[in-house]
């Protein structure tokens, strides 16, 4: 017995090097931070056309553009932002209900909800033969300058080449908790994507690298705060951003107000 122990005493020290080794290379990762709280501020309140289910919401030079929804009823819209009043517009056809909207090389494109169709403008609302055909629900759309982002009421966004309408990234978006679905209305904003989460009061900020939610706006009895009766309207929808004065515009579906707001 006394040949063999020396050889068991070493297998022993090995099997304890080895178990170290394994408990030492199993460190935890870090845990995922809660969305910080975003504050804000309201500057105006302009009125709002309560007709108007808006699906789209954008700024672009000046020129402020609506997409609504609804079949019969959705349209594309110029609107003067201070009296609410439409200033242009180009109404969809029957069969379609209108969403998102983006404007990337000159061209506005407008996304439908389940027809899986893709409108294309110019920028004085003129159609262009150019159409597309999109597989899967549309809901927001936004552009980071190159790609058009579409969601589709999921948590991914997808990253998709304006040309040839082919997805070219898709992203999924978390927080603390996991994935968060329901992304709806997005804009761009210096780097980062703001979003609707549908049948919410939430707008969350997400990092387009990681996915990940780093800050949520809590805009719940917003109208009421404002004393703006809301018997008839709907979720909150609707996100354009001016980089002039770095402020936001923010609406709802049928919503009679649309608030210019500067997040603190």
């Amino acid at each position: 017995m006394k040949h063999y122990f020396p050889l068991l005493v070493l297998a022993l020290g090995l099997a304890a090097c080895n178990n170290n080794t394994d408990t030492n290379s199993n460190h935890s990762l870090p845990a995922i931070s809660a969305p910080a709280t975003l504050n804000y501020t309201v500057l105006n309140v302009y009125p709002h056309d309560t007709s108007s289910f808006t699906e789209g919401l954008l700024l672009h030079e000046g020129r402020f553009l609506e997409s609504t929804g609804n079949k019969g009823r959705s349209k594309l819209l110029e609107v003067d932002v201070k009296t609410g009043k439409i200033k242009k517009s180009v109404k969809l056809s029957y069969d379609y209900f209108g969403e998102g909207i983006s404007i990337l090389n000159g061209k506005i494109y407008q996304l439908t909800y389940q027809e899986h169709k893709v409108f294309v403008y110019d920028m004085n609302f003129k159609k262009l033969p150019q159409e597309f055909e999109w597989p899967y629900e549309g809901w927001g759309m936004t552009t980071d300058g190159k790609s058009l982002i579409i969601n589709t009421g999921g948590s991914n966004l997808y990253f998709v080449n304006p040309e040839s309408f082919k997805i070219e990234r898709t992203l999924g978006v978390s927080n603390n908790n996991g994935y968060v679905s329901n992304i709806n209305e997005m804009e761009w904003v210096d780097g980062s994507i703001y979003a609707n989460i549908w049948q919410t009061n939430e707008i969350i900020k997400i990092n387009p690298q990681t996915g990940l939610v780093e800050a949520k706006a809590d805009f719940t009895n917003l109208l009421k705060k404002s004393n703006i009766p809301d018997s008839s309207s709907d979720v909150l929808n609707g996100i354009a951003y001016n980089p002039t004065s770095k402020t936001f515009y923010i609406t709802g579906k049928w919503w009679p107000a649309l608030f210019e707001i500067k997040f603190n």
